[in-house]
């Protein structure tokens, strides 16, 4: 009992981290029409708050979404864990992300909450998508553990009802891609609007073809949370049978001719 008191202790309560986008830099909150939530990457286990490290390489991605998207209205937060960990049965970050869209709905209003997660975030965005204010779930590099993941695979049935995004490099040797595509194979027997994208040649964190990831992710949320065309290869992808769309090969150069 003393451990676990040391742990929440430790662990604290999860937080917002500072607005990027809409409602940043002193804008009027009502200038905020949706959100993205960027969830961090974690480790299988472990009681204490996230490394730093993984909070700042969420950075990018948040600049990106900010600069193409935040004159639209969209507000972007980087969600800090309670706990570094998934934590077994506990899935700690689960409720973390369930909090953090509360929170947004507290601030912001009724607005459309798009999660974008990381690694052990990814699972934890599509595990926390039937929280009422999400619409979008953008999945990078998902962490799913073997071999539970084929043995009891994470549950689908929250993902109805919202536009879902897996991407996933072929090279990846820390989490399996083929668990990401069983997964997304599951998804889209109950929804329509999944689809999966393979970055050829690149490995887990995604660094070979970062620029076109970033503008992929920019498109996705664009569209998804303010309803602006996709990019032809996003909606191909969503309008594909499988296995055509869950596969779709993220093109050297995607996003170059995109104006946002």
């Amino acid at each position: 009992m003393a451990q676990e008191a040391l742990s929440g202790e430790r662990a604290g309560a999860p937080r917002l981290g500072k607005p990027l986008g809409a409602g940043g830099s002193g804008t009027a909150e009502d200038a905020v029409h949706a959100a993205a939530l960027l969830l961090p990457a974690g480790r299988a286990a472990g009681a204490r708050r996230p490394s730093p490290l993984a909070l700042a390489a969420q950075r990018p991605l948040a600049r990106r979404l900010a600069r193409a998207i935040g004159p639209d209205g969209l507000v972007t937060h980087v969600v800090r864990y309670r706990r570094a960990g998934w934590n077994g049965g506990a899935a700690d970050p689960v409720r973390d992300v369930q909090w953090a869209a509360e929170e947004v709905v507290r601030r912001y209003g009724d607005v459309p909450v798009c999660l974008i997660g990381t690694g052990m975030g990814a699972r934890a965005a599509l595990r926390a998508a039937g929280h009422p204010a999400v619409t979008a779930v953008l999945a990078l590099a998902t962490w799913l553990p073997e071999p539970e993941a084929v043995l009891d695979p994470d549950p689908v049935r929250q993902l109805s009802g919202r536009r879902v995004l897996l991407v996933h490099g072929t090279n990846d040797t820390r989490t399996d891609p083929d668990l990401s595509f069983r997964l997304a194979e599951r998804a889209k027997k109950v929804n329509r609007d999944v689809c999966r994208f393979e970055v050829h040649s690149d490995g887990h964190a995604l660094t070979e073809h970062r620029p076109e990831v970033l503008a992929l992710a920019a498109d996705f949320v664009r569209g998804s949370l303010f309803g602006h065309p996709y990019a032809r290869p996003v909606a191909d992808a969503l309008a594909a049978p499988p296995p055509l769309g869950l596969r779709m090969p993220l093109a050297s150069g995607f996003g170059e001719s995109l104006r946002y």
